[in-house]
């Protein structure tokens, strides 16, 4: 079974990726392009979670209102 992915993860760790770029003094480039690569994954795969999110919940109040017209 495949583990669902987790937002609060993905958003702690762009939190990490965003405080590394905070603290950078000077920023390695090649290191900054992993994690700038890493944020934007994390960021396409929150955007793919969310949307699979609202879908369940547009399902459930179908379900709803479904249920109440009977």
């Amino acid at each position: 079974m495949e583990k669902q992915f987790n937002l609060k993860e993905a958003l702690k760790k762009l939190e990490e990726i965003s405080k590394w770029f905070e603290t950078q003094k000077e920023i390695d480039i090649e290191e900054g392009i992993n994690k700038v690569k890493e944020a934007a994954g994390l960021i396409k795969a929150s955007k793919d979670r969310l949307k699979a999110v609202e879908n369940q919940f547009e399902e459930i109040k179908k379900e709803i209102y479904q249920d109440a017209s009977e």
